[in-house]
């Protein structure tokens, strides 16, 4: 999928979690010419994101970023009753996760008017 998204040659970036912060996936998309915009790990191995990704200011942008959705999926988890889901197949759990991040917005406009006044 990533191939057919580089066919035109124009540099991209991809931001994913820390368990992706290993050689043979950062590797990978640098010879696809995507940027790893992944988090860092920092336990015993080492990082394999170095200097080169994390001096750009669209690094520090993309991971705000990314902590902002990871909020949403928290919120769902815990609030929205999407830790164990209740149905099975596709239309409700689509239904379900539409109606939570739904709910979401309307709890996020609630608090941003309140903020506004």
């Amino acid at each position: 999928m990533l191939k057919e998204l580089c066919s035109d040659g124009k540099r991209r970036t991809l931001g994913a979690d820390k368990a992706y912060d290993e050689e043979p996936f950062v590797g990978g998309l640098r010879s696809l010419n995507i940027t790893a915009h992944v988090a860092q790990y920092t336990g015993q191995r080492g990082s394999s994101i170095d200097r080169r990704t994390t001096r750009h200011p669209g690094y520090e942008i993309s991971q705000s970023k990314r902590k902002l959705v990871e909020q949403i999926f928290g919120w769902l988890k815990t609030v929205g009753m999407m830790r164990r889901m209740r149905r099975r197949g596709l239309a409700p759990v689509q239904w379900m996760f539409q109606f939570g991040t739904a709910t979401y917005n309307l709890v996020r406009m609630s608090k941003l008017m309140f903020q506004a006044n």
